[in-house]
Formats: C-alpha cells, sequence, structure tokens
C-alpha cells in the first residue's frame, strides 16, 4: 500500500475495514469534521480500498459530503479528483487496477497541491503489475463530457432519455438494448428479443414502456417496470408488430402514450395501437400506413408535442408533414401528406421538432442541418460546420438550441435563432449516430459506432483549471491515427507514424515532440510489427497460448502486438481501447490500460518497461510497467 491510511485500513479485518470504508466519510461529513474528510478524499490508500471493496459508484459519492463544505481551491481540487474518477468509471467498474493509471491520465494535467501529492502516492502503488501514463493522455475533468458508458458488443444507433431524466436506453447492432442509470452510469438492464440490429427507440411518456425498431422489421413494445421487485421476473416484450417489409429506422410516441408511428427502409410510414396491443399476445398489424417518399427509404420522425402532426425524412431529400389528427377521425387505412419541404441536396437521417411546436430542424447527408417553419413550410437558416453526414438532432426544452451528431465523429450545439455553432463536443471515435436531450436541458446523451455512450454537460461551461484546453480538441500528437511506433536501440527516443502523412520522433523521458517529417506515400504503413489480421484475432509469431488467451480478453479487434526483449511478457494493443500485458509463459493477462481511442499500434523498449502505444484519434501514449518482478 502507499499510504499511512491504506496501510491501516489494510490491516483491519475485512468486517472493520467495511465498516469504515463504508460509513465514515459520512460520519465526518455529519461532525463536521472536514478536515479528516478532505484528507481522506485525498488519500490513494483510501480511494484504492474503497474502490476495491464498495465500488467506484460509492466512491464518487462520497465526494458530494464534501463539496458543499468547502471553498476555494480545496473545493476545486477535490471537484477535479471526483470527476476524474467519474470519467474513468467505465474502465474501474471492471478492473479496479487502473485507478493509478487512470488518476494520472487525467490529473497530470493539474499542479495544485494535494493533486501533485495523490499522483505521487498512486505512482508507489505496487500491488499489481499496471500502466503507469508518464504524460496527461486521458481527457482531464473540467470540460463537458461527463461519463463514458459502455457494455454494448457493437455499433449504437439509437438512444432516448426517459421524461424523469434519470434512466435513458439504448439500441444496438448487437441486437440488444439496454436501460441505463445516468446518475450512476450502470446498466440496469439488457433487452434481448430482436433478431438483428436495434435502429431505433423511445420512451413513452410515462416511462413504463418503451419502443423500439430493427432491421428485423418489427417493433417491439417492452416494460420498463415489472422485473425490478421480482429478480426472476425478466423485463419482457410486451407486444410485437408486424407490417414492415424492410428495416425500421425510426420510431415516436404520441404525447399520450397510446400511439406509435414507425419509418422504415420499405418507403412507407406506419401507426400502431400502443394501448391494445398490450392485451394480444399475436402480432400487431398497423392501424394506418403513410405513403409519399416516391420508393425511397424513409429514416427519421417526429411527432409533434401536441400529437396532432408527425414529419418525416427520407432518402428523396424531402421532409413530408402528416395529419395524426385527421387520421384518428378516418377510417382510411392509407394517408397522404398535407405538405412536403425541399431544400437538403442529399438524403435526410434524422428530425426534430421543438418543443414549442414552431420550427423543425432536419439532418442531412449534405452535412448541414436545416430549420423549418413548421406552419409555413419555409426555410429559416441553414447550419453549416460538420465535415461529413450529419446522423442525429435534439431541440432542448426552451427549442432555442439543438445539438448534432455526426460521422465526422463530433456533436455540435447550434443557437435556433442565430445560427451559429456554440461549441463542438469531441470524445467519440467514431460516428455519432444518436442523441437525446434530458427533459431538463442540462445534459445530453450520445450514442456512437465506437460502441459507447457518452454523457455531456449542455449547461456548465468549461472552467480553466490551468490545462491547455485547445489541446483537447487535436489530441497531442497526430491528427490521424498512429498505424506505428518504435522505440530506438537507446531507449531515449519514440518514431510514430500515421495516416496524417507524418513522421515524429519524441523524446521518452518528457513526451515532447522533438520532430516531424513529412511522409510521401499515400498512408503511410511501416514500422509495423507482429501484426493481428482483423476479426479473427490471428497472431504471427507467438506462442499458441497467447493467440487462444487473446480471443478471451480483449472485446474487439486486436491491432498490434509488441514481445519484450526478456521474451517473458508481450503488450496487445486492442480497437477495444485497450493495452494488455501478457505473461508468454502461462497465456494470463498481467494487466490492462484503458485509452480514449481504438489503440492502433504499440511497441516496449529495450528496458521491459517503457511502452509506447499509437491510437486512433493521433495519439501518442507514453507509459511505464510498475510492479513487474525480476
Amino acid at each position: 500500500m502507499t499510504t499511512a491510511l491504506g496501510e491501516w485500513l489494510m490491516s483491519q479485518d475485512s468486517q472493520k475495514r467495511l465498516d469504515l470504508l463504508r460509513p465514515q466519510p459520512s460520519d465526518f461529513a455529519e461532525a463536521g469534521e472536514v478536515e479528516a474528510l478532505r484528507a481522506w478524499l485525498t488519500d490513494f490508500g483510501f480511494l484504492q480500498q474503497k474502490l476495491e471493496a464498495l465500488g467506484i459508484t460509492a466512491l464518487i459519492s462520497d465526494y458530494n459530503l464534501a463539496l458543499p463544505l468547502l471553498s476555494g481551491e480545496e473545493r476545486q481540487t477535490l471537484r477535479l479528483i471526483q470527476e476524474a474518477l467519474r470519467l474513468s468509471a467505465d474502465a474501474l467498474v471492471y478492473d479496479s487496477s487502473q485507478l493509478a493509471g487512470q488518476l494520472l491520465g487525467r490529473l497530470l494535467w493539474f499542479s495544485q497541491p494535494q493533486i501533485v501529492a495523490l499522483l505521487e502516492q498512486a505512482k508507489q502503488w505496487r500491488e499489481k503489475i499496471w500502466f503507469r501514463p508518464l504524460t496527461a493522455n486521458l481527457t482531464p475533468p473540467g470540460n463537458s463530457l461527463i461519463r463514458t458508458l459502455t457494455g454494448h458488443s457493437s455499433d449504437i444507433n439509437a438512444v432516448a432519455i426517459a421524461p424523469d431524466g434519470k434512466r435513458a436506453i439504448s439500441g444496438a447492432e448487437d441486437k440488444t438494448l439496454k436501460w441505463w442509470d445516468l446518475a450512476t452510469g450502470l446498466e440496469l438492464a439488457t433487452l434481448r428479443g430482436h433478431s438483428g440490429a436495434v435502429k431505433a427507440v423511445a420512451i413513452a411518456p410515462d416511462s413504463e414502456t418503451a419502443v423500439s425498431g430493427s432491421e428485423d422489421t418489427t417493433l417491439k413494445l417492452w416494460d420498463l417496470v415489472r422485473g425490478w421487485e421480482w429478480f426472476d421476473y425478466p423485463h419482457q416484450t410486451l407486444a410485437t408488430f408486424e407490417g414492415h417489409s424492410g428495416e425500421v429506422n425510426a420510431v415516436a410516441i404520441t404525447p399520450d402514450g397510446k400511439r406509435a408511428i414507425s419509418a422504415s427502409e420499405d418507403t412507407t410510414l406506419q401507426w400502431w395501437d400502443l394501448e391494445m396491443a398490450q392485451e394480444f399476445e399475436d402480432p400487431q398489424e398497423p392501424l394506418a400506413i403513410f405513403t409519399g417518399h416516391n420508393s425511397n427509404w424513409v429514416n427519421a420522425v417526429a411527432i409533434a408535442p401536441d400529437g396532432k402532426k408527425a414529419i418525416s425524412g427520407a432518402d428523396d431529400q424531402t421532409l413530408k408533414v402528416w395529419d395524426l389528427e385527421m387520421l384518428e377521425e378516418s377510417s382510411e387505412d392509407s394517408q397522404e401528406p398535407l405538405a412536403t419541404f425541399e431544400g437538403h441536396s442529399d438524403e435526410i437521417n434524422a428530425v426534430a421538432i421543438a418543443p414549442d411546436g414552431k420550427t423543425a430542424v432536419s439532418a442531412s447527408s449534405d452535412k448541414t442541418l436545416k430549420v423549418w417553419d413548421l406552419a409555413t413550410g419555409l426555410e429559416l437558416a441553414t447550419l453549416r460546420g460538420h465535415n461529413y453526414q450529419i446522423n442525429a438532432v435534439a431541440i432542448t426544452p426552451d427549442s432555442k438550441k439543438a445539438v448534432s451528431g455526426s460521422a465526422d465523429r463530433t456533436l455540435k450545439v447550434w443557437d435556433l435563432a442565430t445560427g451559429l455553432e456554440l461549441t463542438t463536443f469531441y470524445g467519440h471515435t467514431h460516428w455519432v449516430n444518436a442523441v437525446a436531450i434530458a427533459p431538463d436541458g442540462k445534459t445530453a446523451v450520445s450514442a456512437s459506432s465506437d460502441h459507447t455512450l457518452k454523457v455531456w454537460d449542455l449547461v456548465t461551461e468549461a472552467e480553466c483549471f490551468n490545462y491547455p484546453h485547445e489541446r483537447l480538441a487535436t489530441r497531442p500528437g497526430h491528427n490521424s491515427r498512429v498505424n506505428a511506433v518504435a522505440i530506438t536501440p537507446d531507449g531515449k527516443k519514440a518514431v510514430s507514424v500515421s495516416y496524417d502523412h507524418t513522421v515524429k520522433v519524441w523524446d521518452l523521458a518528457t513526451g515532447l515532440e522533438l520532430a516531424s517529417f513529412k511522409n510521401n506515400s499515400k498512408k503511410a504503413k511501416a514500422l509495423a510489427v507482429y501484426a493481428f489480421s482483423k476479426h479473427t484475432r490471428k497472431l504471427e509469431k507467438v506462442p499458441a497460448r497467447l493467440k487462444l488467451a487473446t480471443r478471451r480478453a480483449h472485446t474487439y479487434d486486436v491491432n498490434a502486438v509488441a514481445i519484450a526483449p526478456d521474451g517473458k511478457t508481450a503488450v496487445s494493443a486492442s480497437s477495444d481501447r485497450t493495452l494488455k500485458l501478457w505473461d508468454l509463459a502461462t497465456g494470463g493477462v498481467l494487466a490492462t490500460f484503458t485509452g480514449e481511442a481504438p489503440m492502433i499500434s504499440c511497441a516496449v523498449a529495450d528496458d521491459g518497461v517503457t511502452v509506447v502505444a499509437g491510437d486512433w484519434l493521433g495519439g501518442v501514449n507514453f507509459l511505464r510497467l510498475e510492479g513487474l518482478r525480476d
């Protein structure tokens, strides 16, 4: 253990240790012993013990006891530590041994004395082998990113937030939906039933049910309530809706929760009765079918706040407005649009209606968003700023701002009155496919092809915490993925090669860039050492035992492996954002480090402990293996 407090806690028997770790911070707060509470929350030994015994959620919650009691730099310091833990939660919930590495990677940006002291304590941790970042290489606290949610094993296509703002549901290519607690980041349940990728999801106004749409051509109505009280009662499908002959791309539920409308690749929209569906076991058929998109895929649909109209967007580059009020009074089973909005030059991927019901915003593959007057059909503004197709858009509850998600891996916040781009959120490493905004307008959740969801702060501006904010936008290093890295024989420098056509030389002691050279080849792929073939994870030139173990440990493509000079260990780099250290004698994983982006390349220095890894976003990560024994 690295601190006196940590050693003392470890010296207690297991029950006594739990009795101290669980209530002691609360006891300090209630007794007004602020200094004691602050001391515990800045002690690495306590942090490690609490994390191992009670988990990351309990540890993060302890800071909420202290923050109201502090002010000035002491409060800021604790807040930075808490936010660093929250940003690291997706790694720490699975592997508590990454605490030291995650704190160093996120807090090396800062110079507050208590943070410096905490990091010095973390560096001394030796209970397990771990990767120690030599430079600040992870997103620091103080930004708009609140947390990352992991659990899906494939691209996430859809996300919706419950009306209470406390939970969210996501749908993915892995054929599942996941129900999340946004306050803790915990996965509450996994909903299975679709036989194809989940493409769309919406939550009913009462938060008790959700409707999903899938590439299996069906929609399903899910129970989100029962199952919490009886653990042997799984969340279940209440009804299945059959009628589409193509993938279901979008779904929206009426404000009263009684009806839903779906959009499909079969060129139609369909109207469903959610109330009646729960009374029958047989698959439900649509009440009405909407046609009019000229034999083109319908990708998006939204319902107005008053429930009287809907608007859809399709591959035919148009939006169409539908009369839902008349539909309820009509006996016709096929409907024609009230109006058509034209202006986009490519397919429309998403549409949202403002809560005031006056405007709509559409998102297109033509890289623009357009703001429409719903009453007149006039195009009010065109929003430009994304570099690739825009896949998602949502509007804040006050109808003043919109948040968009794009294939350029960013989200952007827009002022709808002026058409100005207010800010850009960086963090996803692949397409952003969906975005939802909480009912209070304070947070947003995005879904991405990088297999993660991210929770964003829409209100609080990033504070100046004495680190270079501008570096976060571009990431230290290259401007594109780093294909290969190598270390010079003297162990003092590293060389990286990137898709940005540059070769860079780095000082291993400081992580500083020493030189940069333009590479004339189209995409530099030199310096490659031992590689895994994509998807099959077939490793060349390493023992068969490691091949078998790799399939079990990494959860996504393994892109590179480097063997230490002594031949006893190896480091692998994977698209699951991790580096892993392997024992070549046993095939076991000795240590893991979770980064911010897919790891593309890696190298081990002749000293056997210095590791360099290149990632998808252009980052060059410098790490040292701690805790290795001869």
